[in-house]
């Protein structure tokens, strides 16, 4: 039990962590889009995501995979990078927010990625050790829960900010998205390999 609460808060606190905003803010970029009546839609995004991220994470921590950690960490920033300039299209267009299948592919796409920017770490914790399977488990549900909160707080603003402001949906999500591109574009400048 000890390992499992160990593992479950090491993957909860990874992703909340300050220092590595770019699990939160992919998700706020993913996540914007919907408001509360989509919530199983967007709980599905983060579910994809844990998929794709924990398909790679296993891949590396049994080293049947290794791909270049500079490429990687291009490659992050990009993941945020795109769904907000979908989205800022879109709301500028004045477009219908897309709640499709696309962003579900993009969530497992995406965690892909992501999951082989913390294999490294998850090796450290690791160190060695023979049982990876059950850690990598624990670690994968503590990413989860993280993303819950996310995802929810991101809907609970949506709405605050929707119904107790009137700030139309678009507008809401175009501030969202352009907020995040100011911290994100310097990173993928920074960043390219």
């Amino acid at each position: 039990m000890e390992d499992f609460i160990f593992y479950t808060k090491q993957g909860f606190f990874h992703v909340l962590d300050v220092n590595a905003l770019d699990h939160v803010l992919f998700f706020i970029a993913l996540t914007v889009i919907f408001g509360f009546k989509n919530w199983k839609k967007a709980l599905l995004l983060i579910t994809f995501f844990t998929i794709g991220h924990s398909a790679t994470f296993a891949l590396s921590a049994y080293d049947y995979l290794s791909v270049d950690v500079d490429l990687v960490e291009f490659l992050i920033p990009i993941t945020i990078l795109i769904p907000l300039l979908i989205n800022s299209y879109n709301a500028i267009k004045e477009k219908e927010m897309q709640q499709n299948n696309l962003n579900i592919y993009f969530a497992f796409f995406f965690g892909l990625i992501h999951g082989l920017g913390f294999s490294n770490y998850f090796k450290m914790l690791l160190d060695k050790s023979d049982d990876k399977l059950i850690p990598l488990l624990e670690f994968a549900l503590g990413i989860e829960f993280a993303q819950i909160i996310i995802v929810l707080l991101v809907l609970i603003f949506g709405h605050i900010f929707q119904s107790l402001f009137h700030l139309k949906k678009r507008i809401w999500i175009l501030i969202i998205s352009i907020l995040i591109l100011f911290y994100i574009i310097p990173m993928v400048i920074e960043r390219i390999p």
